[in-house]
């Protein structure tokens, strides 16, 4: 849909709309934070915006209307509906042009229905997490606040399992300000700590661990070298996987035929104390370890922040997801089961997979920045790029031609 030729000329009268989230468990962000709105309304005055009644998102709706944000409940007038996660199916509007995490080009069973739903009701679907430049990169993601939280929550878990310090939970902390005191609190004995990965989650890791005071040290070093205080490294590709004829290691390579390369992550990994897992993981590439791995006695991980989360990945201790609310588990590697998340004797995961919710307010401040200086300019003036074309699922009550393999899956009753 082709609204505008340039940025100020008018089409027709489109109007926008910030919904309240409505999956459940909730969601507490937004895709347009309140200073963003008014932000929003200077960038692109020929649009009209509007902020659905706001529900138990993370800025109440005073909030909004105190800046002059026009607020409604019925949403119906808008030609272009904006959210967060998946939208109840119950609650589309039928031709309207939607933007959503939908998680359903990944053929997710639990969300065959909504994209039935999509395609039922002629809506257009824009996925966040497809809009990318032209060179691959992903344009609005919340991949720094998963590690910001990530990382404490792996603190948080090592405290909470050796009693040395207690933080108050991520979510609890009203914003950034108040998160970073609760850091400045964490007093570690001389543990080491390994980052798996080198993009914003592992930046966002990063973060955490140098407002708790805690020094980098070289992979080199890690594996090395022993500290009388707390350290961590972070570590790529290169240093987990291998070749496995013995050639030399090459990203591009590795991208493209993961399953031509057998995990190194053990020379480091068998020197933490404490993972935080921010990689991201193909299911053709190597796992990391196996639960042998895990009950030899050079294996001394206690704590395993699993940011990633993949369920039946590189990490055979992520057994599941966990939630916000209960984030913990324990995982008796012996037996390969699930138990109390602070035994002494089993290692303690944190495995949340929406763990920027614990932070909503930051976190949808940086992405509302993204929306408005990378993202709406493509989708309210010109698409000149194709960054929303190639972010388009389905379009007219059908898939668009980038997405036509999930058709198959659509099919399916």
């Amino acid at each position: 849909m082709k609204l505008y030729t340039t940025k100020h000329q008018r089409m027709a009268n489109i109007k926008l709309g910030i919904l309240r989230e409505t999956k459940n468990p909730p969601d507490r962000r937004v895709a347009l934070a309140p200073a963003q709105a008014v932000e929003f309304i200077k960038e692109f005055p020929h649009i009209d915006l509007a902020v659905q009644f706001g529900g138990i998102r993370a800025y109440t709706d005073k909030e909004y209307s105190d800046l002059g944000i026009m607020m409604q409940e019925d949403m119906s007038d808008c030609d272009i509906l904006v959210g967060i996660k998946e939208v109840e199916k119950s609650a589309l509007i039928p031709n309207k042009t939607y933007m959503f995490f939908s998680h359903t080009a990944k053929k997710q069973e639990h969300n065959r229905s909504l994209l039935q739903a999509v395609i039922e009701n002629k809506i257009r679907l824009v996925d966040y997490e497809y809009l990318t430049d032209i060179h691959g990169i992903r344009l609005a993601a919340f991949g720094r606040w998963a590690g910001i939280v990530g990382a404490y929550n792996g603190l948080l878990g090592w405290g909470k399992r050796s009693g040395e310090f207690n933080l108050k939970r991520a979510h609890q902390c009203r914003d950034m300000d108040e998160f970073i005191g609760e850091i400045k609190k964490v007093k570690l004995p001389a543990i080491k700590i390994l980052i798996t990965g080198g993009g914003r989650v592992a930046h966002g890791a990063i973060e955490t661990l140098e407002n708790a005071g805690i020094e980098h040290i070289s992979p080199n070093d890690f594996t090395k070298k022993q500290y009388d205080y707390p350290v961590y490294t972070q570590i790529d590709p290169w240093h987990y996987a291998e070749r496995n004829d013995g050639s030399e290691f090459d990203l591009k390579h590795f991208f493209k035929h993961p399953y031509e390369y057998k995990s190194t992550f053990l020379t480091y990994g068998n020197h933490a104390d404490l993972l935080i897992a921010c990689h991201f993981w193909d299911p053709r590439s190597p796992r990391f370890m196996t639960r042998e791995d895990m009950m030899k006695p050079e294996f001394k991980m206690k704590v395993i922040a699993d940011v990633s989360c993949d369920i039946d990945g590189p990490l055979p201790s992520t057994l599941r997801a966990s939630t916000i609310a209960e984030p913990f588990y324990g995982f008796d590697c012996k037996n390969n089961c699930e138990t109390e998340p602070f035994a002494a004797n089993e290692v303690t995961v944190m495995a949340v997979d929406n763990l920027p919710g614990e932070a909503p307010r930051n976190a949808s401040i940086d992405f509302s920045k993204d929306l408005i200086n990378k993202v709406f300019p493509a989708l309210l003036n010109t698409d000149k790029d194709d960054i929303i074309k190639r972010a388009t699922i389905a379009e007219n009550g059908k898939l668009t031609d980038a997405f036509s393999f999930l058709q198959d899956f659509l099919d399916e009753k």
